[in-house]
């Protein structure tokens, strides 16, 4: 059965996904939102989806004729899996991709840097989101919320690096421009919040916001390194590791103007999400 034509969220029920799918949804576009177990958000259509599993891409892309690619969590080489069902896209009449990259991967580089560079050979309409460090890390669901909800401390080999960390909302905003706008932005655009802050400064915030006491744990990156192997594959805990270690050489410390310039409005500052996130919760970090 063919579906009338729409955008695909891969990841419709992660941190940018299902923002992104509730802003297309207020801007009466029509949103397919695909997760491993097919939940609704938004009133979307759900599908499932799962990387690993390419028998459920075809009814996930029967109509879309645009997607949001969010590549699977966890894997140092996605390339290896999204390149595949980017080509079957392409095939099924997908022309326009938005890929979910990083500020820390360029194009051809390692991990989603692969299908940056890949992505403009593929589709003549096209962006890459390359966006800073969610604030969200620290009052969501991650491991740097988890451990300053359950010891007031934040571990990173990150020294006194700095970086311009970034809201999801601002990300998904940005993600729906490059999505519907006209003409594409046929470019990768790298989204920062409106100020570098070190996670010295995060836990300083977190503490005035909330009145409980949050204290930044500086570890080498070997320590970390083996801290985080305790809970994923060595070869993925070697590559975090790594990112500290690239910021406290300052690799994150700059800005951009690309969520003014895109949305019009100025993104969000760190103690403006905070308290957004935090004050009416009833678990605050």
């Amino acid at each position: 059965m063919t579906v009338p034509a729409h955008t695909l969220v891969i990841g419709a029920t992660g941190t940018t996904g299902s923002r992104l799918v509730s802003r297309l949804a207020a801007r009466n576009r029509r949103v397919v939102a695909a997760s491993r177990r097919a939940t609704a958000v938004d009133g979307a259509r759900a599908v499932r989806f799962d990387w690993y599993d390419p028998t459920t891409f075809a009814d996930a892309l029967n109509g879309a004729d645009r997607v949001y690619l969010v590549p699977p969590l966890g894997s140092t080489a996605p390339a290896a899996t999204v390149l595949p069902f980017l080509e079957q896209a392409r095939t099924a009449g997908v022309r326009r991709a938005v890929l979910l990259s990083s500020s820390a991967v360029p194009a051809g580089g390692p991990a989603t840097g692969e299908i940056h560079q890949a992505l403009p050979g593929l589709f003549d309409e096209w962006a890459v989101l390359r966006p800073s460090w969610f604030m969200q890390n620290f009052t969501g669901d991650h491991v740097y919320a988890h451990s300053i909800r359950a010891d007031g401390a934040l571990w990173t080999a990150t020294g006194e690096g700095r970086v311009a960390f970034v809201d999801a909302d601002d990300i998904a905003a940005v993600a729906a421009h490059a999505l519907t706008d006209d003409p594409a932005p046929n470019t990768d655009l790298l989204i920062t919040g409106p100020e570098t802050l070190s996670h010295s400064d995060i836990a300083a915030t977190l503490t005035a916001v909330t009145g409980r006491p949050v204290t930044h744990r500086h570890l080498a990156y070997e320590q970390l390194r083996d801290r985080l192997a305790t809970t994923m594959p060595a070869e993925y805990a070697a590559f975090l590791a790594g990112l500290d270690r690239a910021i406290a050489d300052g690799a994150e410390d700059r800005t951009t103007d690309t969520v003014q310039r895109i949305t019009g409005r100025a993104p969000r500052t760190f103690r403006a999400h905070a308290e957004s996130a935090l004050l009416s919760s009833t678990d605050p970090a």
